[in-house]
């Protein structure tokens, strides 16, 4: 028993630093890429398209669109896609999302982001951060994964509530009544699926 007391602590031990590691590099990638963001949006002078363009080169990499468009649909819908079905879904989801993450900032008023301290679990890291304006007060939650050596978004969730989960909920209501053709469709249209800002009460600080 001591032995195997013994070779538990070493093993615990031994993971501590690389999960301590995975969780500050996870950290510092979001906060260089979401301070790159403010950068942008504090610059008056760029176009709105340009603009966006150059955010979206810094988010593109971040996210795994594939497997959270594998997430929204959920194991009922996904596989009875077939894999030109996957192939469209994925990419009109991917930019549906993308879309909606350039509409919210554009509602950016100079607001401080304020990171906490990541949990770690395996190859899993959450990212708590808090968006802080003069009337509100609201939390942010970036899931990711490490993938080929890579740390990749999964899911955000937006004053505790996850987008993958909202869209999952929006999408089934579309498939339990209709086919993959009419949510392609509804996808392919510009407000379709919006996902909510918190309730502004909730938002303000306590």
């Amino acid at each position: 028993m001591r032995h195997l007391f013994s070779a538990i602590l070493c093993m615990f031990l031994l993971a501590s630093p690389s999960l301590a590691d995975a969780s500050s590099e996870v950290r510092e990638l979001l906060k260089v890429k979401i301070d790159a963001i403010v950068v942008l949006l504090q610059n008056q002078t760029t176009e709105k398209h340009d603009r966006n363009e150059q955010i979206l080169d810094i988010i593109a990499p971040m996210f795994d669109f594939q497997t959270m468009a594998k997430l929204s649909l959920g194991k009922k819908y996904w596989p009875t896609l077939n894999q030109e079905q996957q192939a469209t879904f994925s990419d009109l989801f991917s930019k549906r999302l993308q879309r909606s993450y350039l509409e919210k900032l554009d509602l950016y008023t100079n607001e401080e982001v304020l990171y906490g301290e990541p949990e770690a679990n395996g190859k899993q890291v959450h990212q708590p951060t808090t968006l802080i304006s003069k009337d509100s007060r609201i939390s942010m939650l970036y899931k990711l994964y490490l993938s080929s050596s890579q740390w990749k978004i999964y899911d955000v969730e937006i004053g505790g509530v996850s987008v993958i989960q909202t869209y999952r909920s929006q999408f089934d209501g579309v498939l339990s009544e209709g086919t993959i053709n009419d949510l392609l469709e509804k996808l392919r249209t510009d407000g379709a699926f919006v996902i909510s800002a918190p309730d502004e009460k909730e938002a303000r600080p306590k």
